[in-house]
């Protein structure tokens, strides 16, 4: 989406959360950092002259989809999601679909497995309510911290990810169960179609609820948006 905008000549900006220690550079300006809810959206959309916004954030960032339509409402300013279409189950899948965190976690309940905890470093101390199992863990940056799992493995790692190496990963650790959100997109269903071949179930958790939006499914989309947009005055 930086690429098409910078190509396009487009004069924007790239937020980053900062959750992510050394988080790629990107061809447009970039800023890392939170607004302060919706108010400091608000804020900072009229402070910068913002005329469009494009929320690319990941499917399970709900509480900053929530505030940039809060804000773009309040602010009159054109939003638009790109969001990437979920993952389906398909032949060979074995999913048992949760609808959040705590369902995962409630999922997990019976004797010691080996658990492929695939969900990032949010939220991990939750699963310390199950701690017979042996986690493996794939990281963006190292911990900093000691880990709330009692049995924990740690791989660091950025993808996008391939199905041979995933599978590799799986077999290696002895994995008998995956714990994913559905993320949908390119770059990290390596570990689905993985889990897909080695017949492994796989516990999903489903996206969060956000306010209604203009969705995009792709980068051209948003920018015809953009172009259709700026014709319109809007």
């Amino acid at each position: 989406m930086a690429k098409a905008i910078a190509e396009a000549g487009l004069a924007a900006v790239y937020s980053y959360a900062g959750r992510t220690e050394a988080p790629m550079g990107q061809p447009i300006h970039m800023r890392v950092g939170g607004f302060g809810g919706v108010e400091g959206l608000c804020a900072y959309l009229d402070d910068q002259a913002i005329t469009h916004v494009v929320d690319a954030t990941h499917p399970f960032a709900a509480q900053m989809s929530t505030n940039a339509v809060a804000a773009c409402t309040a602010a009159n300013v054109p939003l638009i999601a790109l969001e990437r279409a979920p993952w389906i189950a398909g032949e060979g899948d074995h999913w048992t679909s949760v609808a959040d965190i705590a369902a995962a976690v409630a999922a997990l309940a019976g004797p010691p497995k080996r658990v492929f905890l695939a969900i990032g470093r949010q939220h991990l101390e939750r699963f310390a309510a199950q701690p017979q199992h042996s986690y493996l863990l794939r990281l963006v940056d190292a911990p900093t911290e000691p880990l709330p799992l009692l049995l924990a493995e740690v791989i660091v790692a950025r993808g996008p990810f391939d199905v041979v190496g995933d599978s590799a990963v799986m077999h290696d650790h002895g994995t008998e169960i995956i714990v994913a959100k559905n993320a949908g997109g390119k770059g990290a269903v390596a570990k689905i179609a993985a889990a897909r071949a080695l017949g492994l179930p796989v516990v999903m958790i489903e996206r969060p609820a956000v306010p209604p939006r203009q969705v995009a499914r792709s980068v051209d989309a948003v920018m015809a948006w953009l172009s259709h947009s700026a014709r319109l005055g809007e």
